[in-house]
């Protein structure tokens, strides 16, 4: 079930902060734990806070750090993007996310504002980053400045942004709107979207644009004389007191925020004098410019009034000064409890609280992204840490995987090879590397070698093999790390970086041997598209496998994919979908099937089908349209390894997926295969799995 909820916006100013205050108001009531983070903010000063932030969390008294609620500055996401680095951000924005999902009911997730440099990439960002997280979006637009046909507009391409990259839009919700226009808006916005989607629209408060007098001073870096106490008054407006002035009392209006040269005695007093009067509007403050004091009696005097609103002094000239106040966007800060009650008490008032309720709790998130998927593959294996060999020291590929798995501390490791040449090409890389948490063997000076080589030599004598030849085969380090599984010394071996597949797998096979369920071993790869996360099986192992084996795979690899959380919706791929291809290989294909649901019929497969029937909704549909799998398959399992190794490849190569694996199925105890073209972070994801796999045993 969901767990929180996006908020997102596609334009500045649209008074996104009416939506974050009312909807946490409306969660707060109905949810013990309330969490609120947002991903991106604005750079801030040295010991300031994230206005959004710090409002939030004083008004509600959430019990978060600051440091806890955001996960990046605006000015670095732009520096790791100009790098190319945005994968890291989403693994920071994901990480943070988690801990308070972890720690919190239910988290409120407020998007970037879109102001200052780096606009022209946030809905994009905003996208990524509630596909990423899993979560559904509320989308928030203002409709000032804009035609019915205008707002409509924008707010449908917000929508269709998120849509499109399968991100669930619970509500659009319209701000900013013209009273008389409520019911035009929300009609031509119910009439432009699906009509799944909630839709409401908020009017324009004028409370809540206008500025109050503590922004105006801390926009203008001004100097409080008088009225600290009252600095949360609004200006509803604001004129230049530079006429005499009985000319300029008609000018007053409510709220009237006074600006002239503090010389000007006389527009001082009267204004108030005229605070004062029944007969005149209220003044919210008055700005005395030029960076000029009233003469000390003038002062004297309005100190021993017994009515006062706020008086400042700024540098600058009163036109200057005027224009500055005129462009201050007004926000709502953490002392304005009018504001944040105004705030609340309007989107209660306009937003069908029961119906977002609803939608919020019945959400599910379908799919899994493949950053998502590879934080939860770390949080897994940390949560019950296994011990891992790597049995190629030598390499300098491990070395470096090794040296960033302990900086993760993720997995206990052992290492197969020579102390002091791993030591050297530690010094020669440059890398931390923490050797007191690392176990470095080498077999022939193992206390272990004497009791493996005997062990090997009773489980395989009847196979010819001689004492001398097992205490041989344990110089090697295949057998050694493998033997280490077998005796329970290690969890899981990860190796074939500088081996064949035959030479990882065959000692395995030797003597871990198959699961007694299992008549085969094969391998799965997790397929890490943009949007979601498939299981391809087998690439690695098997060439032509007959249809029972390709029951088999297609079996385990189900398994597998619901061990690691992807519900498994098997496609057993073929050059045909349906009854109407012919032909050994395509009969091949639909034996096996058949073979699937008769010994396992609680999974979903279907087969033959063509890949694109199989991953292409559309497609999938119009050619088996009453299928539960074509379209949306997770799994899909190839007909022979030439097909499997060929696709997995292209695949990858042509979308930039990321292929962690192959992953052997099928083994009592986990040993998996690397390529000998692998990176470090094919190494780092292998041991990751294979410390997974192991919990599960």
């Amino acid at each position: 079930m969901n767990k929180a909820i996006y908020i997102a916006t596609s334009e500045h100013n649209s008074g996104k902060s009416i939506v974050t205050l009312g909807l946490m108001s409306m969660l707060i009531g109905k949810t013990a734990k309330v969490g609120y983070f947002r991903p991106i903010i604005e750079d801030f000063e040295d010991g300031k806070l994230d206005n959004h932030i710090e409002t939030v969390i004083s008004h509600f008294g959430l019990d978060i750090d600051f440091e806890d609620a955001f996960a990046i500055t605006k000015s670095k996401l732009i520096k790791k993007k100009n790098k190319g680095k945005i994968g890291e951000v989403l693994d920071l924005i994901i990480e943070k996310y988690k801990k308070l999902e972890e720690q919190f009911d239910f988290v409120l997730v407020e998007g970037t504002s879109f102001s200052g440099e780096g606009t022209v990439i946030e809905l994009d960002m905003n996208v990524l980053i509630a596909k990423n997280l899993g979560i559904p979006t509320i989308i928030v637009g203002s409709g000032v400045g804009k035609t019915l046909e205008e707002l409509i507009d924008s707010l449908y391409l917000a929508y269709d942004s998120f849509k499109v990259k399968d991100v669930e839009v619970l509500a659009v919700i319209a701000n900013k709107v013209q009273p008389e226009n409520i019911d035009l808006v929300t009609n031509g916005l119910k009439s432009n979207l699906p009509k799944e989607v909630l839709v409401n629209a908020i009017p324009i408060i004028s409370s809540l644009n206008n500025p109050t007098i503590k922004e105006i001073v801390d926009e203008l870096g001004a100097k409080v004389l008088f009225g600290k106490e009252f600095l949360n008054n609004e200006v509803g407006n604001f004129s230049v007191g530079a006429m005499q002035l009985r000319n300029y009392l008609i000018h007053l209006k409510e709220n009237a925020l006074v600006i002239t040269p503090g010389d000007r005695a006389d527009i001082i007093l009267g204004a108030l004098q005229a605070n004062e009067s029944a007969n005149y509007p209220s003044v919210s403050g008055i700005v005395l410019t030029g960076n000029i004091l009233p003469e000390d009696s003038i002062l004297k005097l309005i100190e021993g009034l017994t009515s006062i609103v706020p008086i400042i002094t700024v540098e600058g000239g009163t036109y200057s000064i005027t224009n500055k106040i005129g462009n201050i966007k007004s926000k709502i800060y953490a002392d304005n409890t009018q504001k944040i009650e105004t705030s609340i008490n309007t989107f209660e008032k306009y937003v069908d609280l029961d119906s977002l309720s609803t939608k919020l709790s019945a959400f599910e998130a379908d799919g899994i992204t493949s950053k998502m998927f590879q934080y939860n593959l770390v949080k897994r294996a940390k949560k019950h840490r296994k011990h891992i060999v790597l049995p190629e020291g030598s390499d300098e590929r491990i070395i470096i995987a090794t040296s960033r798995l302990l900086a993760m501390d993720v997995v206990d490791i052992s290492i197969i090879g020579n102390k002091k040449q791993i030591e050297n090409k530690v010094a020669e890389l440059g890398i931390a590397f923490d050797f007191s948490k690392v176990k470095i063997i080498n077999p022939i000076e193992s206390e272990n070698y004497e009791d493996y080589a005997n062990t090997y030599y009773e489980l395989r004598k009847n196979k010819n093999v001689t004492i001398r030849m097992a205490k041989d085969l344990m110089e090697d380090v295949s057998y050694f790390g493998t033997m280490m599984v077998y005796k329970g010394h290690a969890d899981g071996m990860v190796s074939g970086a500088a081996h064949t597949t035959q030479h990882t797998i065959l000692p395995a096979l030797q003597f871990i041997k198959t699961k007694p369920d299992t008549c085969i071993v094969s391998s799965i790869f997790f397929m890490c598209l943009e949007d979601r996360v498939s299981v391809f099986g087998d690439c690695a192992i098997n060439p032509n496998p007959t249809a029972e084996q390709l029951a088999e795979i297609a079996i385990s690899s189900a398994d597998s994919s619901l061990a690691f959380g992807i519900e498994p919706k098997i496609a057993m791929l073929s050059y045909s979908s349906g009854s109407s291809g012919k032909g050994d290989e395509v009969d091949k294909v639909r034996k096996a099937t058949e073979i699937v649901r008769e010994k396992r019929p609680d999974l979903k497969i279907e087969g033959p089908i063509q890949y694109d029937a199989a991953v292409d909704m559309e497609i999938g549909q119009s050619k088996m349209p009453n299928s539960e799998v074509a379209g949306q398959a997770s799994v899909l399992i190839f007909p022979d390894l030439n097909t499997g190794n060929n696709t997995y490849k292209a695949v990858q190569r042509e979308t930039g997926a990321l292929a962690i694996g192959p992953m052997l199925q099928g083994l009592n105890k986990p040993v998996n295969d690397l390529s000998r073209g692998c990176t470090v972070d094919d190494i780092i994801n292998t041991v990751v799995i294979t410390a997974i796999q192991a919990q599960g045993l």
